[in-house]
């Protein structure tokens, strides 16, 4: 493999409307403005079933998506999960898949403003016509994202936002005029017709799932991510009831199976002229083309990511990885870009993206296995904010359901997925496959079988979580607060520091020094016990205990340690003036992983090593430790406003209820927080707790502004100066 420099990370810039936006806009298109017409002329008024019934077998492949997206939020999105999880090959045949079915429906938004314009334009020649529109708009979102996703997620709000309050209108304005008799029939056409019938309106709900490919620019993922597309999902179900429900209750049957033998391309326009004669087809036709401009802007947007993540594995040429001055992949764009122009100029692209669908529904069935490779690779850094349900018998039906609609789709949507495959598979070995030295998951469940493993990946994950940070319920606060602390003045050897720590740690754990001794060192001989900076993170997980427990070494002149590899190798590491004993319960790996991830990350933080010589004590020690936005430190000295709490005992303080009193120092002393301890004047006591009530009590006790000749009110308390 190249050694390439590090690539520059997306920024992630995306909170959670930006993520419904992208979503919701992804999804409501052409399945609204287009299908219902194709959909009522095989089944008359049941399309209301027939739009519920298409989202049962999304549901497995979108809660396995998310599942993925939180544990791996990366540029590229199922390209990257089936990449990282079934190896190389299948990601690069799902890769170029997922591309070209994002850009074929981008391709198809373009085309299906064509079916509106002619609404107003019946004299200008339309095939030309609507290509030149859709060009021009391709160019023009091309250059929204261009300018960053923030640009083109805020532009997406305000597209869906207008989009929704006139759907809203409509379907409020149809309720008026709907006539239930016009039900009449329902199932007429048959149980095999409503059932092929969902399987070609199921392309309008996979679109909600598009966003997985930007999850490396959603800030706060494992929230942001699951409610994003659970809201977006929601919304789309309760639009596509609501508003087939509208237009069957509204349009004469004569009219909603079409006219002339011919589908009706606009039934919503249909619909609207019938509840407002002088205006609902402009409102209709305004909503539609905001619908399709839209899908489009999405999905150039998710498309442009496939290339990117693609060529950062080295499955694709090294220009599509490069990001602009903005932070966004330009030559991924053109190239997105470039494949809808194309299309709109030499392709059908109605009948390509219906081909295109097939082979979504083929991605979405391989990942629901890429979970269950996941999960059963036991690899411990993979650590997803939400787990899909009703493992595995939700993930064998996510990967059925999806081939059986394959099989109702006709020969032509199987030979068409075929192609893609064995391109995908051509391109892999004549170009990829001697670029690339990386396996998937699946070499992990191998591994359980007595074959090979790939630990790589597994380096990988951890590096993600160092990225995600902790969890709100993760107690690394109090797990700080609460640590033994030691202190070396001379050098030491390692082995007596990890004798002295495990016999610390073992009057507070249920087993003996000698056990954590052999642990911890057994950690170091395999190389497992990381070292770099001068510190040092011994760890293991012990059964029967509740929550982790530390030992905090502080040695000023330094700890001699010898580590080894996996090939059994010896070496010596820099000498390390810090080191941190981890002790978690061994039935939570991965909360163990993202408290080592919480503490690698803090101590690589510039200025750590002088803030952790300089600390004064013990309680100080602990302090270098600390989040910045989850700890206040005060010191009780006149005329600092923290003075007010002298004399008062810690159970009467008037702090917020998510705030609890953890350290207090007297005289170079650390004394037990209880209730009826009472604070004394040169007191430091330090209070973590949320961020909420952290700001709270800084607005309360901590610093007043200075005053304008520079001088301060001394004994007040500052910030602390670790960053978050």
């Amino acid at each position: 493999m190249a050694n390439d420099p590090q690539p520059k990370r997306l920024k992630r810039e995306l909170g959670l409307f930006d993520v419904y936006a992208i979503a919701t806009g992804a999804t409501l298109s052409a399945g609204f403005f287009l299908l219902p017409g194709l959909a009522a002329e095989e089944v008359g008024p049941a399309i209301v079933l027939c739009y519920m019934l298409a989202v049962v077998p999304l549901i497995p492949a979108m809660l396995c998506i998310v599942e993925l997206s939180t544990a791996m939020p990366r540029a590229g999105g199922a390209y990257y999960f089936l990449d990282r999880s079934l190896g190389p090959m299948v990601g690069t045949v799902g890769g170029f898949g997922t591309w070209l079915a994002l850009t074929l429906k981008a391709t198809f938004a373009l085309v299906g403003m064509g079916a509106y314009i002619e609404l107003f334009a019946a004299d200008v020649p339309s095939e030309w016509f609507v290509k030149l529109i859709g060009i021009t708009l391709a160019l023009l979102f091309g250059l929204v994202n261009f300018l960053g996703a923030k640009k083109s997620g805020g532009f997406q709000i305000v597209l869906v936002a207008v989009l929704l309050v006139l759907l809203a209108g409509f379907i409020g304005h149809g309720t008026l005029k709907a006539d239930i008799t016009r039900f009449q029939g329902f199932f007429d056409k048959g149980g095999h017709a409503i059932i092929s019938t969902a399987g070609m309106v199921y392309i309008s709900y996979v679109g909600v799932t598009n966003v997985a490919s930007i999850s490396g620019e959603v800030r706060n993922p494992e929230r942001n991510l699951p409610w994003g597309v659970f809201l977006a999902l929601g919304t789309a179900i309760l639009i596509y009831a609501l508003g087939t429900f509208i237009m069957v209750s509204v349009v004469p049957a004569n009219e909603l199976a079409g006219i002339d033998g011919q589908p009706d391309l606009t039934l919503v326009a249909t619909a609207a002229r019938h509840i407002a004669p002088s205006y609902g087809v402009i409102i209709v036709s305004v909503a539609a083309l905001l619908a399709f401009a839209s899908v489009a802007n999405a999905a150039i947007l998710g498309s442009s990511r496939y290339p990117l993540a693609m060529s950062r594995d080295h499955l694709l040429p090294t220009q599509l990885r490069r990001l602009g001055k903005r932070g966004t992949p330009g030559y991924s764009i053109l190239l997105s870009v470039a494949a809808i122009i194309a299309f709109l100029l030499f392709l059908d692209p109605i009948t390509i993206a219906k081909l295109a669908s097939a082979f979504q529904l083929l991605i979405f069935a391989i990942l629901c296995v890429s979970v269950i490779v996941m999960r059963e690779s036991k690899i411990e850094s993979y650590d997803p904010g939400y787990k899909a349900p009703f493992y595995p018998w939700l993930q064998i039906f996510g990967c059925i359901a999806p081939l059986v609609l394959i099989t109702q789709m006709g020969w032509l949507a199987t030979v068409f997925t075929s192609a893609v495959i064995a391109a995908g598979v051509a391109w892999y070995f004549f170009y990829a496959r001697t670029r690339v030295e990386r396996h998937g998951a699946i070499y992990h469940v191998f591994e359980r079988l007595g074959h090979r493993r790939f630990d790589a990946l597994d380096t990988e994950l951890r590096g993600i979580l160092k990225e995600k940070g902790l969890r709100a319920d993760d107690p690394f606060d109090e797990v700080i607060a609460h640590a033994d602390v030691m202190e070396r003045d001379g050098p030491i050897l390692f082995e007596d520091i990890v004798r002295d720590a495990s016999i610390m740690l073992a009057e507070r754990l249920p087993c003996s020094a000698d056990v954590l001794a052999e642990g911890f060192l057994q950690g170091t001989r395999i190389g497992a016990t990381p070292v770099s900076g001068g510190v040092a993170l011994p760890h293991l997980r012990l059964p029967g205990i509740d929550v982790p427990h530390m030992l905090l070494l502080r040695s000023l002149g330094g700890v001699q340690i010898v580590t080894g590899d996996v090939f059994g190798d010896m070496h010596r590491e820099h000498d390390a003036y810090a080191v941190f004993f981890l002790v978690s319960p061994e039935r939570d790996p991965s909360q163990h992983l993202r408290l080592l991830a919480q503490l690698a990350g803090r101590v690589d933080q510039e200025g750590f090593t002088e803030q952790w010589r300089a600390a004064r004590d013990e309680n100080e020690l602990r302090e270098t430790l600390l989040r910045n936005e989850r700890f206040i430190s005060l010191h009780l000295l006149h005329p600092a406003r923290a003075a007010k709490l002298i004399g008062r005992a810690i159970r009467s303080l008037d702090i917020p209820v998510s705030c609890l009193v953890v350290l207090i120092s007297r005289e170079g002393h650390s004394l037990i927080p209880r209730g009826d301890v009472i604070l004394q004047p040169g007191d430091r006591v330090t209070i973590i707790g949320d961020a909420d009530g952290i700001r709270e009590l800084y607005a309360t006790y901590g610093p007043e502004p200075a005053a304008p000749d520079g001088d301060e009110h001394k004994g007040e308390q500052t910030p602390p100066a670790n960053p978050a």
